[in-house]
């Protein structure tokens, strides 16, 4: 079992920065895959980026390449998301999710945090 608490999150004007954490209860987190996922008003869940238990490998949904970066650190079992140039549309709900394996499907994903909202104003 694992618990995941977001943090971080605010309201920014597009370009600036924002860097969310997820910090996950329990011993096994380095056993986890990490995802983050985000939810517009009115849309569905989407796939923002995931880390690999050992964070060498990464993969990130094309429309935030460049922009934001993924890390974790095993030994604070916190997964981060560093979000830069931030757009309007980069506004949602942000969601860390634990996993048992590695990908971009919201199934894949086990336990899932609260969420933070991140707000990005034009």
């Amino acid at each position: 079992q694992v618990q995941l608490v977001e943090s971080g999150g605010g309201l920014v004007q597009a370009g600036g920065s924002l860097r969310l954490s997820c910090a996950a209860s329990g011993r096994t987190f380095s056993s986890y895959y990490m995802g983050w996922f985000r939810q517009a008003p009115g849309r569905d869940r989407d796939f923002v980026a995931a880390i690999m238990r050992g964070g060498l490998r990464t993969y990130y949904v094309d429309s935030v390449k460049g922009r934001f970066t993924i890390s974790r650190d095993n030994a604070k079992n916190t997964v981060y998301l560093q979000m830069n140039s931030l757009k309007p549309e980069d506004t949602a709900v942000y969601y860390c999710a634990a996993g048992s394996s590695f990908g971009s499907d919201e199934n894949e994903y086990d336990y899932w945090g609260q969420g933070t909202q991140v707000t990005v104003s034009s």
